[in-house]
């Protein structure tokens, strides 16, 4: 599958062609129809993408994107109908990864959607990752922190590493359990709770005041770089 992809869209008309169209590339695509849904959507769902008007009801298109730039680096296209330079470079200078004026050709949207994509998923030919002092070479499947060797296990070094792979960014439970555990695994929130208290317990100064592995409360954790 290609992603997850969230549309945010008050047309249903537009929402439905731009639902219909990736679905059928192998998107998984979910919908909302202003902001309030949108950001539900978003915690709920951690999607690959968003794509984003601008003028909704209730809650509009800049609040969302502020909103989800507060908490992640997913990538975020807007789709508007305004198509004023100012609203261009505000967009973009608020994270906006694209900017796309209606009407739309369907085209066009699916090839910025894929470049987006290909920018943000981190290189899987990498063999090594440094965040700070700490070090992650995959090739020997070693770990240093500061020069010393941690010795992990196997899950806690996948968790390790998928955290390295995009410092800063948060990482939900749900999508640590998809990249880490195996599919049809019965593992849940407090395994990756469990492995994150083991990693803390090899990594941090105090485990108990996490400098490296932090919790962003209410959304996951991320490698503090």
């Amino acid at each position: 599958m290609a992603g997850t992809v969230l549309i945010v869209e008050d047309e249903a008309e537009a929402r439905l062609i731009l639902s219909k169209y990736l679905g059928a590339r192998g998107y998984r695509v979910v919908e909302a129809a202003d902001g309030y849904e949108a950001l539900a959507a978003f915690d709920r769902e951690r999607p690959d993408a968003v794509l984003l008007d601008l003028m909704m009801p209730r809650l509009d298109g800049w609040e969302v994107l502020n909103a989800v730039r507060a908490q992640s680096a997913v990538p975020v296209l807007v789709i508007t109908a305004r198509d004023a330079t100012d609203d261009v470079v505000k967009a973009l200078k608020m994270g906006a990864d694209d900017y796309i004026t209606k009407p739309f050709k369907l085209r066009e949207v699916e090839a910025r959607l894929e470049a987006a994509l290909r920018r943000h998923r981190p290189d899987r030919a990498r063999t090594k990752f440094v965040v700070g002092p700490l070090e992650i070479d995959d090739q020997r499947k070693t770990v240093t922190l500061g020069g010393r060797p941690i010795p992990l296990s196997p899950k806690e070094y996948e968790l390790l590493k998928l955290l390295a792979s995009e410092p800063g960014r948060v990482f939900s439970d749900r999508e640590i359990l998809e990249r880490v555990w195996p599919e049809g695994s019965l593992a849940s929130s407090t395994d990756v709770r469990r492995y994150i208290h083991l990693l803390r317990r090899k990594l941090e100064r105090d485990p108990k005041r996490p400098e490296l592995i932090v919790t962003v409360k209410g959304f996951g954790y991320k490698l503090d770089a």
